[in-house]
């Protein structure tokens, strides 16, 4: 049974669109270059041949992963996110008590991150000291400098 995984409308497009980038151009791609090396005579000793093959099994495994994972995706209605405290999905304002800096990170499914858009995953040490909070709530964070105070300012979606 596969593992069922939640993505946003966004998260589900991109792995819609590498799947479709696979399928439609790299596909004929590899079935092109497995022909012309087929042309070259004897597959025996033809290494192109090999190496195309090769390519074209990781290829199609890439693919059929991929189907997978869209076939066990379940979206998530990004309009019934409560906005009253820190849950997956929630764009958190927050300020770093001790640095009196304010930050804000959205918490998204683990295989949405992307820390330099301000995506963190839910599996996250912030995002779990975060979870369940209220604007006004302060988190306190074990991190290995020790123990990080994140106050709440904000929760939007």
């Amino acid at each position: 049974m596969a593992e069922i995984k939640y993505y946003s409308e966004e998260g589900l497009q991109k792995l819609k669109d590498e799947l479709h980038q696979l399928v439609t151009v790299e596909r004929p791609a590899i079935s092109a270059a497995i022909a012309e090396a087929r042309d070259k005579g004897d597959l025996s000793e033809n290494a192109e041949y090999d190496a195309a093959k090769e390519a074209q099994g990781l290829l199609e495994a890439k693919i059929s992963k991929l189907q997978a994972v869209i076939a066990n995706a379940r979206l998530l209605d990004e309009t019934k996110i409560d906005t009253s405290k820190v849950l997956l999905l929630s764009k958190v304002e927050f300020e770093n008590v001790a640095l009196k800096k304010k930050l804000t990170y959205e918490i998204v499914p683990e295989s949405e991150a992307n820390l330099k858009l301000g995506k963190i995953s839910i599996t996250s040490p912030i995002a779990k000291g975060l979870l369940g909070k209220k604007v006004g709530d302060t988190a306190e964070i074990n991190v290995p400098a020790g123990v990080m105070k994140l106050k709440i300012t904000k929760i939007t979606r």
